[in-house]
């Protein structure tokens, strides 16, 4: 029984360290195949606004340079709950368009009664001043009533202003396309005026207005 019981011992303890040895072998295949980051990564699918860098947007001239008015009338198609831009049209829950390009800001209109918010701010409607109130109207004149959220992408801004810059009788002409980013050239040995060409003067932006889109825009 002893021999026997040897026997049995010893089987019992060579399996243990066979077992014990693949375990090993196992887990250090296991963990060479383990990748550095758990999970799994989801392909095809875009980032939602926001996440990831944002594309900067150009300066307002290059998109203004570029405005198209037939595009612009389609865009405008969501400011006619509100508005129109048609010669002698009458005001509405927000004021007539027409002529608005180089207006004063929160003026004319035919009396349409304007926020304080917005007669405030002075000056004319402009190409820029355009683009930031309909970039967003809350942000330019904090407290105006005007409920439109605002217009996100550059170009449908810049067609807008187009569209309603040729809603006039004084269509005003749109800005050049800033020059594109060049390297300068290098000027020849001793010629001190060139070596530093001066800089293009940009054009003059003659006012252009593209007023509100829901309730105010002057």
């Amino acid at each position: 029984m002893n021999d026997r019981g040897n026997t049995i011992a010893g089987w019992v303890l060579a399996g243990g360290i066979v077992a014990l040895g693949l375990s090993i072998v196992t887990g250090e295949h296991f963990m060479a195949e383990r990748p550095e980051k758990m999970g799994y990564e989801v392909t095809g699918v875009e980032a939602e606004p926001g996440e990831g860098a944002a594309a900067a947007e150009k300066p307002f001239a290059f998109y203004m340079s570029a405005g198209d008015p037939q595009k612009g009338a389609d865009v405008f198609k969501k400011c006619t709950a509100c508005h129109n831009a048609d010669k002698g049209g009458a005001n509405a829950l927000g004021p007539n368009l027409y002529g608005v390009v180089g207006e004063a800001v929160g003026q004319g209109a035919g009396g349409f009664a304007f926020t304080d918010a917005l007669k405030s701010k002075g000056g004319n409607w402009t190409f820029d001043t355009l683009n930031e109130w309909l970039k967003s109207p809350k942000a330019y004149a904090p407290g105006t009533k005007m409920t439109f959220a605002g217009l996100s992408k550059p170009e449908d801004r810049a067609n807008v202003i187009a569209y309603l810059n040729q809603q006039s009788d004084h269509p005003q002409p749109l800005p050049a396309a800033p020059a594109a980013d060049a390297p300068a050239a290098a000027a020849p040995p001793g010629d001190a005026a060139a070596s530093e060409a001066p800089a293009a003067t940009p054009a003059e932006e003659t006012p252009a207005t593209a007023a509100e889109t829901t309730n105010e825009a002057k």
